[in-house]
């Protein structure tokens, strides 16, 4: 495995992604997600990103359960807060909340469910435009001088936001959607992204030594290579409310990936590692927020370091994506 200097944690390159294993994706149990947790630990795995809203707070308890017994020092826990659900009415939208108040209990019920004494990494999942930047910032800062976190993130902020939050505390990664596909996406499931990936939160995490975790980089599966033109999950599988998953708007990332897939068996290396490559060759990138829920999807996820590749390579992989013009 290799790793990446954020702030002062060393992390691998590969992060696991923990959406999955709250249980809202088709066929993922807790004993497979403590299998999988387990297995990305064996391939040199440091990096655990989760979310209370995952599985409305069962991604938190799966996660600690599998760490129990691990050297705390040799794990990356990042975890978020911001969403509020209702937890007599699951269906409802989550409510963003990013008050002291609300950061002062959802860090508690994190570290419960973890079983730690602190997380490593501590995003905004998403801004909230109710709540004063100024009051979130005094939250984090209480929080990191009781060594209950180590470092702040942010995760689909805008710059502007960013740089305001900056100027009271230190803003060590900044997580973002971005993938070979979607390289400067405007929505992610329909919700507007206030930055543009590339072309904007990459060069703005270099200039201010900010590491940006893509999230799914390998668009939910799709760059795997495995994916039909339809029928590929049903209504409990989350992927299914992703609109550029599925029906018409589908098709052009499909067609696509399957161009892909030929470039890559020409280069014997398989397509999700392709962009894979293509996320780590660049500097800005911290760890990569890759999803897995078998320990085969993990072991696969890491193969991608002995897979040979070029510049030629990506560059290639580039000009087939341009040719489609996708998001």
């Amino acid at each position: 495995m290799k790793y990446k200097k954020i702030k002062d944690l060393n992390a691998s390159v590969m992060g696991l992604g923990c959406w999955a294993i709250g249980g809202t994706w088709n066929n993922v149990t807790e004993d497979q997600s403590i299998r999988t947790i387990k297995e990305a630990l064996n391939v040199g795995i440091n990096f655990f990103d989760i979310a209370p809203i995952y599985g409305f707070g069962n991604a938190e308890q799966v996660l600690g359960k599998a760490l129990k017994g691990e050297s705390r020092d040799s794990v990356n826990i990042a975890t978020k807060c911001g969403l509020i659900w209702d937890v007599n009415d699951l269906s409802k939208t989550p409510k963003n909340n990013l008050s002291k108040a609300s950061i002062t209990k959802e860090i508690e019920d994190s570290l419960t469910r973890l079983g730690t004494d602190y997380v490593d990494l501590y995003q905004l999942h998403w801004p909230d435009p109710h709540t004063p930047i100024e009051e979130t910032a005094s939250a984090l800062s209480l929080l990191k001088e009781a060594g209950k976190i180590r470092h702040i993130g942010v995760s689909n902020y805008s710059l502007e936001m960013t740089l305001e939050i900056q100027k009271h505390v230190e803003i060590a990664t900044f997580q973002g959607l971005y993938n070979l596909l979607e390289q400067n996406p405007t929505h992610y499931h329909n919700i507007p992204l206030e930055y543009r990936a590339r072309d904007e939160a990459l060069p703005f995490c270099q200039t201010h030594d900010i590491k940006y975790l893509p999230y799914s980089p390998l668009m939910q599966g799709l760059l795997i290579g495995s994916l039909k033109l339809e029928g590929n999950w049903d209504e409990h599988d989350s992927r299914a409310a992703n609109p550029k998953l599925n029906g018409a708007a589908f098709k052009p990332y499909f067609n696509c990936v399957e161009e892909l897939k030929h470039l890559a068996q020409e280069a014997n290396i398989p397509i999700a590692h392709l962009a894979l490559h293509w996320l780590v060759a660049q500097e800005e990138i911290g760890s990569i927020i890759a999803g897995a829920y078998t320990e085969q999807q993990i072991r696969e996820n890491a193969m991608f370091i002995q897979s040979p590749y070029s510049q030629e390579l990506l560059d290639n992989a580039e000009a087939i994506v341009k040719k489609w013009q996708l998001e």
